[in-house]
Parts: C-alpha cells; sequence; structure tokens
C-alpha cells in the first residue's frame, strides 16, 4: 500500500524523464513527497514541462540536461542535484533507446550506440550517486528492464543484451551495495501504452497478455514508487514484471 508522502524528505534522480514511462515516474515520486531531478538528454521544453507539473501540485523538481552516456556530464550533473536539492536517495535508471534493426544489418556504430546509453549511462550515474546515498545511509536504485532481457526480441538483439545486461547488473549490486542499505531492483514492462508505441506501424497484439490490455506508464511508476518507498524494505535484488502476466521463458 503507497502511504501519501512517504517519501517525503527524499531525493530522486530519474533519467529519461521527459516523456512516456520517465515521466510517469518522476510525477509519482513528487507525489508520494521527494524532490525530483529530472534528466532528460536533449528534451529541454519536455523536461521543464514535467518540472512545471510537479510544481504545478506544490512539488519540488528542477531539469538537468545530460547525456548519460557521457561521465563528465553525468558528473556534472549530479553535482548540480547535489548542490541543488543536497542528497541523493533514488536513482531510477529508465533512459533508454528503442531501435528495431535486422541483426544483419546492424552496424557497430548503432549497436553502441545503444549499449553505451543503456550499460555504460547506468555505470556513469550510479557510480556518481553512490557517495551520497552511501553517506545518507541507504537509498534504492531501480532499473527498467523489458521483457527482452530475457525471452530476446527480433530486430532488437542490441535492445535485449542491454536490458539482460541491465538486469546482470541489479543482481550483483543488490549483493555489494546491501551492506551500505541500498537496495537495487528492476522492473520490467510490457506492451506499453506510450507515444513511443503508438508510433510504431506494427504493434503487437494483445492475444498473448492474459490481463487483455497494454500497460499504462502509471502501472509501472506506481511500482517504482512502492519499491521505493517503506513498504519495500527488505526487497532487493529482484525482477518485477508488469506485463498482465505476458513473460514467457
Amino acid at each position: 500500500m503507497q502511504t501519501l508522502q512517504e517519501l517525503s524528505g527524499k531525493v530522486a534522480l530519474v533519467t529519461g524523464a521527459s516523456r512516456n514511462i520517465g515521466r510517469c515516474i518522476a510525477l509519482s515520486l513528487a507525489a508520494a513527497g521527494a524532490k525530483v531531478a529530472v534528466n532528460a538528454r536533449h528534451a529541454q521544453s519536455d523536461a521543464d514541462a514535467v518540472v512545471a507539473e510537479i510544481k504545478a501540485t506544490g512539488g519540488d523538481a528542477q531539469t538537468f540536461i545530460a547525456d548519460i552516456a557521457d561521465s563528465t556530464a553525468v558528473q556534472n550533473m549530479v553535482d548540480g542535484v547535489l548542490k541543488t536539492f543536497g542528497h541523493i536517495d533514488i536513482l531510477v535508471l529508465n533512459a533508454s533507446v528503442r531501435k528495431e534493426t535486422a541483426f544483419i544489418d546492424m552496424s557497430y556504430e548503432e549497436w553502441r550506440s545503444l549499449l553505451a546509453i543503456t550499460l555504460d549511462g547506468s555505470f556513469h550515474c550510479t557510480k556518481a550517486c553512490l557517495p551520497s546515498m552511501i553517506a545518507s545511509g541507504g537509498g534504492s536504485i531501480v532499473t527498467i528492464g523489458g521483457m527482452s532481457s530475457l525471452s530476446g526480441a527480433k530486430r532488437r538483439v542490441h535492445g535485449s543484451v542491454g536490458k539482460h545486461g541491465l538486469w546482470g547488473m541489479t543482481r550483483a549490486l543488490a549483493k555489494e551495495l546491501g551492506e551500505y542499505q541500498i537496495r537495487v531492483n528492476c522492473v520490467a514492462p510490457g506492451q506499453m501504452n506510450t507515444t513511443r508505441s503508438a508510433d510504431r506501424s506494427e504493434r503487437p497484439a494483445v492475444s498473448n497478455v492474459p490481463l487483455g490490455r497494454r500497460s499504462d506508464p502509471e502501472e509501472i511508476a506506481s511500482t517504482v514508487r512502492f519499491l521505493c518507498g517503506p513498504g519495500a524494505t527488505m526487497i532487493s535484488g529482484q525482477l518485477i514484471y508488469v506485463d498482465g502476466g505476458q513473460q514467457q521463458f
């Protein structure tokens, strides 16, 4: 059960928070009382709009533009968050790029550009945030995975590899950071109702989703909020699917 303002006094950094799932996560954490650093790579106006939404409901947030694949940019961003809010308790690694390319046609540049965000970006952000989390006596890191992390996906080999690596990072960090009272979990969305999915020329049928519909971004955000809150203090190293029962291995 979520408690009103259960994250009061906490500071959250959400990567890729300018739209879709990231936007909803930022709004949900703010509704729980957290101060939110809204990250975007380029979309300043979209990120500013999310910050305005949060402030309109009495919350506190600020935009931080940074390419998380760039370690220097990440450190500058985290330094800015610490200067603005004082500490970081929650890190949500949501930023990603969804591309569909047949493996035979995939260039190394495309392969690396996706992994640079999904894996290198997660490395940079976690490394930069850890000192503050440790100094605060603990925290919560939530990675945003996907069904393809274990099942694979046609024309998305790079995406599947990135998400699988993110899941491995989640499990390993949960074991390594537990002594600092830092919990690390992964939330894996299924088929989504997002702007990105609506723009795709072919959307998968929902006939293989037992609950019979796509997930809404708010449902992913609600799960993230729970994992960051007081009701999840013994949950770490877990992969939680929010997919209506669709996962198949």
